[in-house]
């Protein structure tokens, strides 16, 4: 990588850390030159705007939540061992984020609501990516015969993502971790009970 590509990814990073922990609106100007150690204008080189600097840095941040997942069924071929895997992604998260502050998703969606569209959209493709590999690993899984007959990908899809961010959302806002535990025991159980095919 040239030296402006070395720069530009360390402002990438760093922003999407200090985004994702004080929000886009919480973070300014001189949070970023804090975090990255530049000045305004170093910053603006790479960057036209703090909006286009925010979409680049939740790009990267989602891309970090992806290669959890990824790394996380890696080597994995049956369909729940494939779902149980991304659950203990969010087993792992107050230990080891793949971003500091949370998921990036909720964050921003929440955020981005309806003070910037751009964002807000963004974040929408995240979840639509999110729902889709649940949904390819549910019907894979019904046509291999591991999930049972006539399970609703879409359905099961959603009750995990919304599960799952609740939780993240209760146990950040009361920094407390049992939010989360209580609601893997629950999905994995729900899982086991209500997809898997009987073995």
């Amino acid at each position: 990588m040239s030296k402006a590509q070395v720069t530009k990814s360390h402002i990438i990073e760093q922003a999407a850390t200090v985004f994702n922990q004080q929000g886009y609106a919480g973070t300014s100007m001189s949070d970023l030159m804090r975090v990255t150690g530049l000045k305004k204008g170093g910053i603006y080189n790479h960057f036209g705007s703090k909006d286009e600097l925010a979409i680049a840095a939740f790009d990267y941040a989602v891309k970090k939540m992806h290669e959890h997942f990824r790394g996380a069924m890696k080597g994995k071929r049956h369909a729940v061992d494939r779902l149980m895997a991304v659950l203990s992604v969010y087993e792992r998260m107050g230990e080891q984020p793949p971003i500091v502050g949370g998921c990036p998703i909720l964050n921003t969606a929440v955020e981005s609501d309806d003070t910037h569209p751009a964002l807000r959209e963004r974040a929408k493709a995240a979840v639509d990516s999110w729902r889709l590999l649940f949904e390819r690993i549910i019907e894979k899984g019904i046509n291999r015969g591991e999930l049972k007959e006539g399970t609703n990908a879409d359905e099961v899809a959603t009750v995990l993502i919304s599960t799952l961010e609740g939780a993240v959302m209760l146990s950040r806002l009361y920094s407390d971790d049992e939010y989360v535990r209580r609601a893997l025991v629950h999905l994995r159980q729900y899982i086991l009970s209500e997809v898997a095919a009987a073995s």
